[in-house]
């Protein structure tokens, strides 16, 4: 044949040329199927090939021609297809289409859209019914210039109410608050925990080379604040040959046992309101000072509540200058005892808060008890939700310990002793291989970071603090410092650079609570719409109520009109009796 010219081989029953240009040809492209395809299941009508109508998904009209959307079967969905009404066969799937859409369409029917008089006559009862002001005054009035007047008056104050409400809803969605700060007098009130180190943290005679415990302290104290040790030191070739020579060195004992310690001879005097306390009633913990001791912790059976200010916990301490010592190298300069006063529920935090009394000074530290309440986000930035699981009240601090102890867990396989938790004690190789890196890496990451409601930290949603206001006078006069020599056995020198008094007391019987607090809370915000809906437009809720129903008829109308419009459902006449299947004729 020619080049544009194909003869093809047809069906005889098709009667047609078999002679077709190459412009009305494409080839054919099969599909992978698993298995082999079904075969389409084929109806011989008049001569004519047709295929079996599995059944129909949608219809539209088309210019006037109404169109089913037919699945074929035998096929797949991809040869899903739109065909005239007209060319279909298909009687019992048909006639259910069509008695749903009947169905449709004679609800319609049912329900007609009222005349446009009828339509009008509802717009104007429902003007003159409304509690909506100034409507029937537009329907009323007989003069246009009354109408135009009252128009403007009705459009003017929708326009103030919507303004006003939109103003309301953007003031409360930006969360606003307010703070306040109330001081409630008490009968009562807890006496708080309070921990003592002192500043010279271990025994002289411990061991002949003490820059090398105060260095290896130094890398483990480093857990308890962002802190990390210069792995270049000048220590690192001495702190290598000395844990070689001692493999079962535990910088956690040697602490326990030749830091300072708390008897009879370093307490030389306890008063808790009046009464006698002893060591036993303090309670080990190990900070960044090493050995320190906490009065009234948690679990103290003699807690009590204060009921006359003026009288707390007083304490004289012999700090022992010449067995106990530190190095001056890495900061500690001072004599003398640090404390710092916190909640029994809370571990003690020195880091910047810790108060100090030099030797031969007695304080008097005034105390006031402060609550802080913080709303939780969007209004403020606690988290309520976070949970500590080694403390029973949250803090800020308190979590971020137990931050690090899970991620240096994760990353070194152990857990430092300072830290909370359960798990592996870390070894110093570990903490001077592993654990300060790791910090290092906390702190650049910001891992375990502090303050807003996303970061892993957040601030507390209420917190208890005791600010303290500290003075100090010279401990002891002449004639107790002659008392105290003779009790003591020791000289006048001895006494004024070795003892240190220290007074806790409140100031007075209150507290002071700093309160934030939802400047518009959503009752105030639905009463203040309210009102500036009553005031421009006489509205309620009645009135909205009656403004939706309105709407919603309207609306309705609209939707049954346009509905109407499109629905067109074909009418069907059965065909001849003698044919051998049922078919319909659209």
């Amino acid at each position: 044949m020619e080049p544009v010219t194909y003869e093809l081989k047809v069906p005889a029953t098709l009667q047609i040329h078999n002679m077709f240009n190459v412009s009305l040809l494409k080839p054919l492209v099969q599909r992978r199927r698993c298995g082999a395809p079904p075969v389409p299941s084929r109806i011989d009508v008049d001569a004519d090939v047709e295929f079996e109508v599995q059944s129909i998904l949608d219809s539209q009209n088309v210019w006037g021609k109404f169109q089913y959307l037919i699945a074929w079967k035998g096929y797949g969905p991809d040869e899903n297809s739109w065909e005239p009404a007209s060319h279909v066969y298909m009687p019992v799937v048909h006639r259910m289409f069509h008695r749903l859409l009947g169905k449709f369409y004679t609800h319609l029917l049912k329900h007609p859209v009222p005349q446009s008089e009828d339509r009008k006559k509802y717009d104007r009862e429902f003007a003159v019914s409304t509690s909506f002001h100034g409507l029937h005054k537009i329907v009323g009035t007989r003069t246009r210039t009354s109408k135009i007047l009252w128009m403007f008056v009705v459009l003017g104050s929708v326009f103030i109410v919507s303004w006003q409400i939109y103003t309301r809803f953007l003031n409360y969605f930006s969360w606003p608050t307010t703070t306040s700060v109330t001081v409630q007098y008490v009968n009562n009130i807890d006496f708080p925990a309070v921990t003592f180190c002192n500043l010279n943290r271990y025994q002289t005679q411990a061991v002949a080379n003490l820059s090398i415990v105060f260095f290896l302290w130094s890398i483990v104290s480093a857990v308890l604040h962002f802190s990390t040790v210069d792995g270049n030191s000048k220590f690192s070739q001495e702190i290598s040959e000395f844990l070689q020579g001692n493999q079962n060195f535990s910088i956690k004992e040697f602490t326990r046992n030749y830091g300072f310690y708390l008897n009879n001879s370093t307490l030389l005097k306890c008063e808790y309101f009046g009464k006698p306390c002893y060591p036993k009633d303090f309670e080990h913990v190990f900070t960044e000072y090493g050995n320190c001791f906490t009065f009234n912790h948690n679990s103290f059976d003699r807690r009590r509540k204060v009921s006359v200010s003026g009288r707390g916990l007083s304490l004289l301490f012999n700090i022992k200058q010449s067995e106990f010592t530190d190095d001056p190298a890495l900061g500690f300069v001072d004599a003398g005892i640090t404390f710092v006063i916190h909640s029994p529920e809370k571990p003690p935090q020195f880091d910047g808060l810790g108060l100090w009394t030099p030797v031969g000074m007695h304080a008097h530290a005034s105390i006031r008890q402060l609550k802080t309440v913080i709303q939780e986000y969007p209004w403020g930035e606690c988290n309520p939700n976070i949970k500590l699981k080694y403390s029973t009240i949250y803090s800020t601090y308190g979590c971020v310990q137990e931050c690090k102890a899970r991620h240096i867990q994760n990353q070194c396989g152990c857990l430092p002793f300072l830290l909370p938790g359960n798990g592996m004690e870390c070894d110093l190789e570990k903490f001077y291989n592993c654990v300060s890196p790791a910090l290092y890496n906390i702190e650049i990451l910001g891992v375990c970071s502090v303050g807003t409601h996303n970061t892993t930290c957040p601030v507390p949603c209420e917190e208890t603090e005791y600010p303290a206001t500290i003075s100090y006078s010279t401990f002891a006069s002449e004639k107790a410092v002659k008392f105290l020599s003779m009790k003591l056995r020791k000289s006048s020198e001895y006494i004024r650079k070795n003892l240190v008094y220290i007074d806790i007391k409140y100031h007075d019987l209150n507290y002071k609570m700093t309160q934030q607090q939802k400047a518009l809370s959503s009752t105030e915000l639905l009463a203040d719409v309210g009102g500036q809906l009553g005031l421009f437009c006489g509205a309620s809720v009645i009135t909205v109520i009656e403004v939706l129903e309105y709407v919603v008829t309207n609306f309705y109308w609209m939707c049954i009109f346009l509905l109407l419009k499109l629905v067109e459902v074909p009418q069907c006449t059965p065909a001849a009796p003698n044919q051998l299947k049922t078919v319909q004729q659209c």
